[in-house]
């Protein structure tokens, strides 16, 4: 990403326009469906509700900001996947966002959980999810993370390295137990997306690559380790990703490493992951394909080159990542103040800063993602105006949303909905000027329940043992 501006992209010539595909609203008020969870509302009032709870009260009660889960939207888009992925394995994205009430709910929904390092799988093993279903990724897997995978069970270890593969035959080795593994392959395929979730070019820190010969070698390190056996192989193009032609390329040539390992190694294997990143709906810009569009033109791609290649499909996993929990959430926050910045031209920018920011949802400053908002505890009849969310942090690309119509009567106490940040921002979030992370509410059938509490000052200096 190219700046022109000294200070960043935030200040770039053009910026005050706003980007091309964003247009001004009709009426300012109305929520854009395909943004929200399935059970997001506005009254008369212009009260924003979610699962039956007016988010003014939930505010009230829980303060802001706040995560707002919505779990029968959560539990209707894993049950999507779930049900249109029938014969497949679908694999939750516990790094998207987890904790142990939604490793039970993802449990009950019949997914298996995909983790990648001890922390959540220590929170799998507090919810009590079948570990037989548990996929545990990662590329420097330490041996105390394989040493309790194996004590635990694991049912599927994604080997990405062969220090992992030493790593692992020494531990099967020593507690005389065994593992089931997959290969992480690089396909060589550039996804359409940002570059820091591209996974399956070959200029990053993922996988084993095929075209380099290295992906066959681990193959054959895998089948030679006794303690160790080899599944299949697993493949994962990128984050983000709408169109099926990624998956296309990269199928076709893991399906011919397969059919290179059953030719040269004398092994069928039974298994492959095709992984996934599907993608949401963020913004108006965006338009995700539905479980049942992705199922069908995935399949179709894999018996395609199946057929080409005469050999049987082997059983498909898939991993839908952020595209189950990311709308299933939004964010509330409070307004604090309303700044007009008088810019050159005469052009004013009108800065809404909120009580939360980049330490409870850091993808616009890390991705130049972009995000929604909406006014979410009253009606305004006040005209759009063109505004930029930003946090209360002490950093100049501290951003929320970056262009957004709000109405122009916004002020300090408002509150405001951002969709579609149940991915990632919770799992990314930090305590960056010492802030205090914010709460996880589920709401359904009008009730709000605490999934995650705040954090309070004391947890905030409980690590800090000083000289005291």
């Amino acid at each position: 990403m190219s700046h022109t501006h000294e200070a960043g992209w935030a200040h770039a010539a053009g910026a005050l326009r706003g980007p091309s595909w964003l247009r001004q609203p009709t009426d300012v008020d109305a929520l854009v469906p395909q943004l929200w969870s399935a059970t997001a509302r506005k009254d008369e009032a212009g009260v924003l509700s979610v699962g039956g709870v007016p988010l003014p009260a939930l505010a009230a009660e829980h303060g802001t900001p706040a995560y707002v889960l919505d779990e029968a939207d959560f539990r209707a888009r894993a049950g999507a996947f779930r049900d249109a992925f029938a014969g497949y394995g679908v694999y939750y994205a516990g790094k998207a966002f987890l904790c142990t009430a939604v490793a039970r709910w993802i449990d009950e929904e019949g997914l298996n959980l995909d983790v990648c390092s001890g922390g959540e799988l220590a929170v799998a093993e507090r919810a009590g999810f079948p570990m037989e279903r548990v996929g545990f990724h990662g590329n420097n897997k330490s041996t105390a993370e394989l040493a309790t995978a194996l004590r635990v069970g694991v049912g599927r270890i994604i080997v990405d390295s062969f220090d992992e593969i030493e790593r692992l035959a020494a531990l099967t080795a020593e507690t005389g137990t065994s593992a089931q593994v997959l290969i992480r392959v690089t396909a060589g395929v550039e996804a359409h997306t940002h570059e820091y979730i591209a996974t399956a070019h070959e200029d990053q820190k993922f996988g084993l690559s095929i075209s380099s010969g290295a992906a066959l070698e681990a193959a054959r390190r895998v089948l030679a380790a006794p303690g160790i056996e080899l599944r299949g192989l697993h493949s994962h193009i990128g984050s983000q990703i709408f169109a099926s032609a990624g998956f296309e390329v990269a199928a076709r040539r893991v399906l011919r490493l397969h059919a290179q390992i059953a030719t040269e190694l004398g092994v069928t294997l039974p298994e492959m992951d095709l992984g996934g990143g599907f993608g949401i709906a963020y913004t108006t810009q965006d338009d995700p394909s539905t479980p049942a569009t992705l199922a069908s033109e995935l399949t179709a791609i894999v018996d395609g080159e199946c057929a080409a290649l005469g050999i049987e499909r082997p059983h498909l996993s898939i991993e839908p990542g952020r595209a189950i929990v990311g709308p299933s959430m939004c964010t509330v926050y409070e307004v604090g103040t309303v700044k007009p910045v008088a810019l050159d031209g005469g052009a004013v920018r009108t800065y809404v800063s909120v009580d939360g920011g980049m330490s409870d949802n850091v993808r616009t400053a890390l991705y130049d993602a972009d995000y929604s908002c909406t006014l979410a505890g009253r009606r305004s009849d006040a005209e759009p105006v063109l505004s930029r969310v930003v946090g209360k942090h002490c950093e100049a690309g501290d951003i929320v949303v970056k262009d957004e119509f709000l109405p122009g009567d916004v002020a300090g106490g408002d509150l405001l909905a951002v969709p579609a940040t149940g991915a990632y921002c919770r799992s990314l979030a930090s305590n960056y000027n010492h802030a205090l992370r914010p709460p996880v509410v589920a709401v359904r059938d009008g009730v709000a329940r605490t999934l995650l509490r705040r954090e309070t000052v004391e947890d905030l200096l409980s690590t800090d043992v000083g000289d005291l």
